[in-house]
């Protein structure tokens, strides 16, 4: 910066204030200041400025896994996010390993860092202390309600509701769930099986227990395992509620596999809306939780933390918007989405915790 003003025979002060945009410098003065950058080269040095700000300029994105597909496309939604506000995105992998995950809120990789968008999966509601941290974060998913940190969500209950009325509304009646978690209090497969048995409570169809496949980790190959052994049980399905796409993916494969046409025999529905699922055969229906608006509010209640703009506020709950995507695995040709209103309300539910 010397150098610069040096060659443009001004001061280094009018050089900083050219260089960060300040709009009161005569346009000749400019000229000289950007032509003596150019001819020199000069680029500023953003470490620096960051550390004499306080800042890295970047964010930390804790995921349990970058090999399911939510969280992959979900990073790259914070990433595009971020970028959109100048911030870089470091993303760390817990592997949904609790003692990895105490690591993301303790451990010395967070002065690397402003803030931490972070989706919890081995912790849950017994370690809400732990989230009482001295660094601006933002929670995702449904492990941990009711830490001291603003919680963007999605409408877990409601959209699986939505997709399980949507299979009732085809004529359905045996409809198996597949992705439960047995014992699990707390956290998306309770909340969506949840949606499920509400759906079939107000169609007047029993819940029964044959019909909800457990499994572990979602992925495909646990999908097709439970629709394997749905299937070799001998019990009547007619539709299946896959907890998630990677799930149904697999479900779809095995349905295949044992020449069950889909949706004719067995309908089936996913959750997530990945890309995968508009590529399927048949292509496959699903709820789409709002990916995107997750990923944005969640970088614009860090960033306004990160500021302190929000420091006086009590920390939010946001709960975002979600959409029935109907492709062929319920509906034959042709793709439409339904927009599903909120409990008769449109719009994202924002909430003071």
């Amino acid at each position: 910066m010397h150098d610069v003003a040096e060659l443009a025979g001004v001061s280094i002060k009018t050089v900083s204030n050219v260089v960060n945009g300040y709009p009161h410098i005569r346009p000749i003065t400019r000229a000289k200041v950007e032509d003596a950058i150019a001819e020199l080269g000069y680029q500023v040095n953003i470490s620096a400025r960051n550390l004499r700000q306080g800042r890295t300029g970047m964010i930390g994105l804790a995921v349990p896994e970058l090999s399911l597909p939510y969280f992959a496309e979900l990073a790259d939604s914070v990433i595009r996010a971020a970028e959109a506000v100048g911030l870089t995105v470091l993303i760390e992998q817990t592997g949904a390993v609790r003692a990895r995950e105490l690591e993301v809120l303790s451990g010395q990789r967070r002065h690397l860092t402003d803030g931490l968008v972070f989706s919890p999966l081995s912790l849950g509601p017994e370690d809400t202390a732990s989230f009482a941290v001295d660094f601006p974060m933002v929670l995702l998913g449904e492990r941990v309600f009711g830490a001291p940190a603003d919680h963007v969500t999605m409408s877990n209950v409601e959209a699986a509701r939505a997709a399980t009325q949507h299979l009732i509304d085809l004529g359905r009646r045996r409809i198996a769930v597949i992705g439960a978690h047995e014992g699990e209090e707390m956290g998306s497969a309770t909340l969506r099986v949840r949606g499920y048995q509400q759906a079939l409570a107000a169609a007047g169809l029993q819940v029964d227990p044959a019909l909800i496949g457990e499994a572990g980790l979602w992925h495909r190959s646990t999908g097709a395992e439970a629709m394997r052994r749905m299937l070799d049980s001998g019990v009547e399905v007619d539709a299946v509620f896959a907890l998630n796409d990677a799930l149904a993916l697999g479900a779809l494969h095995v349905l295949h596999a044992r020449r069950v046409a889909v949706p004719e025999q067995i309908a089936v529905i996913g959750f997530d809306d990945i890309d995968d699922g508009a590529y399927s055969s048949p292509t496959l229906s699903t709820v789409s939780p709002g990916r995107e608006e997750i990923a944005r509010t969640a970088v614009d209640l860090l960033v306004a933390r990160i500021a302190g703009a929000n420091d006086a506020l009590p920390y939010q709950q946001v709960v975002s918007d979600y959409s029935i995507v109907v492709r062929e695995s319920t509906a034959g040709a042709g793709s439409t989405t339904l927009a599903v209103d909120l409990a008769g309300s449109a719009g994202s539910r924002t909430g003071a915790l």
